[in-house]
């Protein structure tokens, strides 16, 4: 589970407690039914927040997920290829470095809470920059927080060293993430296919 999750956790953890005791004094079962739903969200808070471990294909040129969710886009951008990827609030939250290298820039950029999938979010949402300077050139990671995710998680700091599937931030319920590749690099992945951070190979550096 992520750490991040625990502020959410604890809450609703106390509050379901509380219910129960005082059901326990008494007997009115009004109380457990409150206990009850109090300690499911809490449940729910840990699923969303679960941040399970993942084997990294080998390969210096591969570029990862850096989300689990849906392919909603890959289109040319400038002189990048862009991919989107929808999160829902089912899929893991948890944001993983795409390639290796070092952080070259971070951006944190205020701006609105438009629906994930509007194609303005990329624009106009609130977000994290990222980019990653490699030996054939830089990947950047735009971390997008949508209707409902309002904060955005990035752990990294510039200049640091990262690896492959490195885990480097997160974005609460519900969300999106854009990936920025050069024009060289090779595309093995289309639109519409559901995809997994670190596990599912986006393509290669070329």
């Amino acid at each position: 589970m992520a750490k991040e999750g625990i502020f959410f956790l604890i809450p609703f953890l106390i509050i379901a407690l509380v219910f129960f005791y005082l059901f326990d004094d008494s007997r009115n079962m009004s109380w457990i039914y409150l206990g009850i739903g109090s300690f499911t969200l809490g449940c729910m808070l840990m699923l969303f927040f679960r941040d399970p471990d993942r084997e990294i294909p080998e390969g210096d040129d591969l570029i990862v997920s850096p989300a689990d969710g849906k392919i909603v886009g890959i289109e040319k951008s400038g002189d990048s290829n862009v991919i989107t990827i929808f999160l829902s609030v089912f899929n893991v939250h948890i944001n993983r470095v795409p390639v290796s290298g070092i952080v070259k820039r971070l951006k944190y950029r205020r701006g609105k809470f438009k629906a994930a999938f509007n194609s303005e979010a990329s624009s106009l949402n609130e977000r994290f920059e990222i980019e990653i300077s490699t030996d054939k050139g830089n990947v950047t990671v735009h971390q997008i927080a949508g209707l409902i995710a309002r904060r955005v998680v990035c752990r990294l700091n510039e200049g640091q060293s990262v690896s492959k599937g490195d885990r480097f931030g997160l974005i609460r319920f519900g969300s999106r993430v854009d990936l920025f590749l050069p024009l060289s690099a090779q595309i093995d992945v289309k639109k519409g296919q559901h995809i997994k951070g670190a596990l599912t190979v986006i393509g290669r550096l070329a």
